[in-house]
């Protein structure tokens, strides 16, 4: 195993810590910044927005540039952004921070996932981009509980600072790991952009948008619903957050296999399942246990669907995989911001948390009826493909 592919896996580590931390401490912050819940909701939107607009804008930017050079220059961006985040002393302040950060976010998963592939042996290429995304799920189950627990003891400023130093960890392992490749050609976008004539890779990336508004419409609040509606204290806040990432992970692998045999399934019932479940826990987290077992077999669901959105995705872009991949991501950060806007808008509406599950639910609900409608079309041919 070339050394680094563990560079890529830390880098993705620490950029899926930094986004989704937040979530565990917007009570922090909401309380600190003296705004509400729903405003504070708006730092992971913001977030999603700027990686949405900004990963098109930075494959452009850097496309002339050798991917090496690249990485390494979104990684500082990375860096910078996070000591911004820790030394905000107002809302406004963070949210420029928030934003700045995530523009690294798209460019970087989706040039990565292309220099992973070329570290290894076209058969195991596949493996390859796995390893680095491996990063991404062990940010679920380790940093996010790990970074809500250290922003609790210590302010949640703390936490954007410790994400800090892994980044420059990442940063110094890329600069010395790295190979340079001297016969890499620059990629021209222009080329790129008119294979994206097919309908259906749209209708893809549609099935992406909702996937993420279902997830984070409740992710993005489960600090405060387990706080208000289910009761427990802030640390049983990141055991639970430390139970949705192992549930993230089995859900991945999982979901993989399904989408080897057969995506349009694998598709039409991770949907299915995201909306049961987001329903059942709007009546679960009343009760602990219930909500614990319920969360988890939500995040099963929801990151179950990942390897065949990645599969249905490219399948229908391969004339343009570098820009499709960082559109996927893209659409992945739209979602993800409408998500946390739909939440927060039921919470301020004086619906009460418990209508935030509801809205997810009603999310997914929409992203299987895509999915049925999508497939049908197609006349239910389910091609498979490995990720």
């Amino acid at each position: 195993m070339p050394v680094s592919l563990l560079a890529l896996a830390l880098s993705a580590f620490a950029i899926g810590t930094t986004e989704f931390v937040i979530m565990g401490l917007l009570p922090e912050v909401a309380g600190d910044l003296q705004v509400s819940i729903p405003s504070a909701g708006w730092l992971i939107s913001g977030y999603a927005l700027g990686v949405a607009i900004g990963a098109p804008i930075m494959a452009l930017l850097t496309a002339k540039l050798p991917r090496k050079r690249t990485l390494i220059l979104l990684m500082s961006i990375f860096i910078i952004g996070n000591v911004l985040c820790a030394l905000a002393y107002s809302y406004n302040l963070l949210m420029m921070a928030r934003v700045i950060t995530a523009l690294c976010h798209g460019a970087f998963f989706g040039i990565g996932a292309v220099v992973a592939a070329s570290l290894v042996a076209p058969g195991k290429q596949a493996s390859a981009v796995a390893l680095m995304f491996t990063g991404l799920t062990l940010a679920n189950v380790l940093g996010v509980p790990l970074g809500t627990w250290f922003g609790q003891m210590f302010g949640w400023r703390a936490t954007f600072w410790g994400v800090a130093v892994i980044g420059i960890l990442a940063f110094i392992s890329l600069i010395v790991s790295l190979p340079e490749n001297k016969e890499e050609k620059p990629v021209h976008l222009a080329s790129e952009i008119s294979a994206l004539g097919n309908g259906r890779l749209w209708l893809s990336l549609l099935m992406t948008v909702f996937f993420a508004a279902a997830m984070f419409a409740l992710f993005s609040y489960i600090a405060p619903l387990l706080l208000e509606v289910t009761g427990i204290s802030d640390k049983g806040v990141s055991w639970t957050l430390f139970l949705i990432g192992g549930g993230l992970t089995v859900g991945n692998i999982l979901g993989g296999k399904l989408a080897d045999w057969k995506v349009s399934f694998s598709l039409i019932l991770s949907f299915s399942l995201i909306a049961l479940f987001s329903l059942l826990f709007s009546w679960t987290s009343h009760a602990l246990w219930l909500a614990e077992i319920t969360l988890f077999l939500w995040a099963m669901a929801t990151f179950a669907i990942v390897p065949g959105l990645q599969i249905n995705v490219v399948r229908h872009g391969k004339d343009a995989p570098n820009l499709v991949s960082t559109l996927n991501i893209s659409a992945f950060n739209i979602g993800n911001a409408f998500g946390a806007w739909a939440g927060g808008a039921v919470i301020s509406g004086g619906f009460g948390l418990t209508a935030v599950p509801v809205v997810a639910a009603v999310l997914a609900a929409a992203g299987l009826l895509l999915c049925l409608f999508t497939f049908r079309r197609s006349g239910g041919q389910a091609q498979t493909a490995r990720a």
